[in-house]
């Protein structure tokens, strides 16, 4: 009876041992397969983000590992996108279950609610991609309450404010840092200072940075305006560095003019940049940005 009970007893604890390791099994198969959820965050009415984010976002997903979310500034008076409507960007809920933000924002005045999922986003300890105009994400009338973020936001989040930049009719010579050439986040790219990489995004001023900002690419404003105040605005800045905020991972990039978008390796910078954010190892060579099928032969719109 005892022998009985005892193979009855062996024959349970190996049952439920094989549930709890199929259990744990699926558990890991379905992390493995959930995608990371990437939420594109546009608003600015200059450099046609809400037109070179969904590219970004579709190339993303090519990658078969993301799933891209694009939101969008939207007057709701007539329900339609504009990018110069200020006080609104539809969908920021989504922000409460992403796993990577990425913001191109430019003076915006967001209201209350919205400011706040935008914040509690930032301050949740997940990774953060920006560009260019978020650091002057927010531009509240002076005396607002709210009117700190104006500059708080990109120097605490990014890693500086809006300063200035060399002018529209500059443009920008790009390349790595050697120190910093083997950087996942470069991987793919090979400019150097004697063969750059040209943008038309005009160079802007940033130095010195703010907290813990790791430059990885440095910039050359070509035709400045500040050509005779170097001593005061330097015509060589960074213009791509990693960080951190509240214990995440942060990217930030200073280019983002829409033309900088038809270079590989500016697509290629920032999709890196999104493996890294969310430490998935980046590819060997960098992320595929070849523009296939229906994104052959994209070609960047003017700014606005």
């Amino acid at each position: 009876m005892n022998s009985r009970f005892s193979r009855r007893t062996l024959l349970s604890i190996l049952a439920a041992a094989a549930i709890i390791v199929c259990l744990t099994l699926a558990t890991a198969w379905a992390g493995r397969q959930k995608k990371p959820h990437v939420v594109f965050v546009t608003g600015d009415d200059e450099y046609r983000s809400e037109i070179t984010m969904p590219f970004i976002a579709e190339l993303l997903e090519r990658q078969k590992r993301f799933k891209g979310t694009v939101l969008y500034a939207v007057d709701p008076n007539s329900g339609e996108r504009k990018a110069n409507y200020k006080q609104n960007i539809e969908g920021l809920e989504a922000l409460k279950t992403a796993d990577l933000a990425v913001f191109f924002m430019r003076f915006r005045a967001l209201p209350d609610e919205q400011l706040k999922l935008i914040l509690d986003y930032v301050n949740s300890g997940r990774p953060i991609v920006g560009l260019r105009t978020s650091t002057c994400a927010f531009l509240y009338p002076g005396g607002h309450k709210n009117a700190k973020y104006n500059d708080d936001f990109g120097r605490d989040v990014f890693g500086q404010k809006w300063i200035t930049h060399h002018g529209h009719k500059s443009s920008t010579d790009v390349w790595c840092i050697p120190q910093t050439a083997d950087h996942p986040i470069l991987r793919g790219i090979y400019a150097t200072e004697k063969t750059p990489v040209h943008c038309s995004s005009w160079l802007y001023h940033v130095t010195p940075l703010v907290g813990d900002c790791k430059p990885l690419l440095m910039g050359k404003s070509i035709n400045s305006d500040k050509a005779d105040k170097q001593d005061e605005y330097p015509l060589i800045q960074p213009v791509a560095w990693t960080k951190t905020y509240k214990g995440a991972r942060v990217f930030f990039t200073t280019l983002g003019h829409p033309k900088d978008f038809e270079d590989d390796s500016v697509r290629r910078l920032l999709l890196n940049g999104i493996y890294w954010a969310l430490d998935l190892e980046v590819p060997r060579g960098g992320a595929n940005v070849e523009a296939r099928a229906g994104l052959w032969g994209w070609q960047a719109p003017d700014t606005h």
